[in-house]
């Protein structure tokens, strides 16, 4: 893989970048290419692609960082870049180290998208068009999406770091609106991850069919049950929830800030010892994995509970500094035009051991939330609201009615230690992530999850 910014140059735009002083000195090159379409009504629309580079020069100064970015990957661009970021200092000039090269094997690509011709794309979107209205007749409209981009970076510092990495990622997405009379209700699904077009060589019309059966599902659900009571959470987009109330909470920024739940209790019991959680930036083929991070860090398994005691938050360059520790890789930003900073890549709740129907039989009366439509979290309390997409009534051990409008509303804290079965049927999805304005991919993962008590907000009488 070429450097996007040879080695000679980036020495330069670093020594340029301290040249008024500085602790640190970082110059974070990119270039990315990508396509969308999308087909609405049957119709192939929406199709647009687009290409961009540039880079972002930072220093680091007793607590402050100066930034400045520019569009193209220009010498001289990039170097008025770093004498922006230096302008505001007045402290001698500072020495970066000689840089050295830092080993990193990019995610393997079968079949760059970019390398498959746009019919086949289009091909793609109209059968999961057919497939999603094939659903049935209460199918009033369906959409589907695709999307692909290939990001290559380049990082190097003043304490010699010189790295790289060549990322691809494809995602497919689906929605389906089903109409009963007054009843219309909405299903989707999403199929993507860090491959090529070869993700897409195992039935992908299956996210059609799913988001369509969720919409039919819905049109005979009952108003949702509310109270306390034992809730199953559903495997794979479920990890949403463990993502959200938790993983946010882990992250160095929001606990340095003491704006985390979580300040303070490192090393301390927050789960029952059956759940153990990762942060893991380098799994095969997954949403949010990458070589590095966008420090240049080697991204890494990062045990974040270990049967049930907090063990790790997760690390940027900076947070890490501060508590006098190592970055955990995960240093990520939008782009070249954004700071780096903590957060999550693929997060979930290790497989247990627990068969998902036996957790659910041992619910005389409970709820099953198998999807979540997005929620809020305040990482300060740890208080979150949730609501569900996808839920359904337990009654005698059994999933029963589905239901609309639930919520689940409760604590990080006390849902982690109220957690009582973890499923071993474990299963990764996709998300886009957002904090500090910035949005970057991120995999959530789990089996089913039972907690043994918490409050959901519905509207049955």
């Amino acid at each position: 893989m070429s450097a996007l910014i040879e080695p000679a140059l980036a020495e330069r735009v670093l020594s340029r970048a301290l040249a008024n002083g500085g602790e640190f000195a970082e110059v974070f090159a990119e270039r990315n290419a990508g396509l969308t379409m999308a087909i609405d009504e049957s119709r192939i629309e929406s199709v647009q692609s687009g290409a961009s580079a540039g880079a972002g020069v930072r220093v680091l100064s007793g607590g402050t960082t100066y930034f400045a970015h520019v569009d193209g990957l220009d010498p001289d661009d990039v170097g008025r870049a770093a004498d922006e970021a230096a302008a505001a200092l007045h402290a001698a000039q500072a020495e970066p180290r000689p840089l050295r090269a830092v080993a990193s094997t990019p995610h393997a690509i079968e079949q760059r998208p970019s390398e498959v011709p746009a019919e086949r794309k289009a091909e793609l979107l109209r059968d999961l068009d057919e497939r999603g209205r094939a659903a049935g007749s209460e199918i009033a409209q369906f959409t589907a999406s695709y999307a692909e981009v290939r990001r290559e970076v380049t990082v190097a510092n003043s304490d010699g770091l010189f790295a790289g990495d060549d990322r691809t990622r494809v995602r497919i997405g689906a929605q389906a609106v089903a109409r009963r009379g007054d009843s219309v209700e909405t299903g989707s699904e999403t199929l993507g991850g860090h491959r090529g077009f070869e993700l897409f060589g195992d039935d992908p019309g299956r996210i059609a069919a799913g988001a369509a059966r969720k919409a039919l599902i819905l049109l005979d659900a009952g108003p949702a049950p509310a109270g306390s009571m034992p809730v199953v959470v559903g495997g794979g987009f479920g990890g949403v929830l463990f993502h959200e109330m938790t993983g946010h909470g882990l992250e160095a920024d929001h606990v340095q800030k003491d704006a985390s739940v979580y300040a303070g209790k490192l090393g301390t019991q927050v789960a029952p010892s059956l759940l153990s959680a990762y942060d893991d930036g380098r799994m095969p083929g997954e949403w949010g994995s990458d070589s590095i991070d966008d420090e240049g860090t080697p991204t890494q398994q990062t045990m974040v509970i270990e049967e049930g005691r907090l063990v790790s938050f997760l690390y940027d360059r900076l947070t890490a500094r501060r508590d006098g520790v190592g970055s955990t890789g995960n240093g990520r930003r939008e782009s070249f035009r954004h700071l780096p900073v903590p957060r999550m890549t693929n997060t979930y709740i290790a497989p247990g051991e627990a068969e998902p129907e036996a957790m659910i039989a041992e619910v005389s009366h409970g709820f099953y939330a198998a999807s979540f439509a997005g929620g809020q979290v305040d990482p300060a309390t740890g208080d979150f609201v949730f609501g569900v997409s996808e839920g359904y009534l337990i009654e005698d051990g059994r999933v029963t009615r589905p239901c609309r409008g639930a919520t689940l509303v409760g604590n990080c804290l006390e849902a982690l230690a109220a957690i009582d079965a973890v499923g071993n049927d474990f299963e990764m999805k996709t998300g886009v992530c957002g904090k500090a304005g910035q949005k970057v991919p991120v995999g959530t993962g789990q089996g089913h999850v039972r907690i043994q008590a918490m409050t959901v907000g519905g509207t049955e009488v």
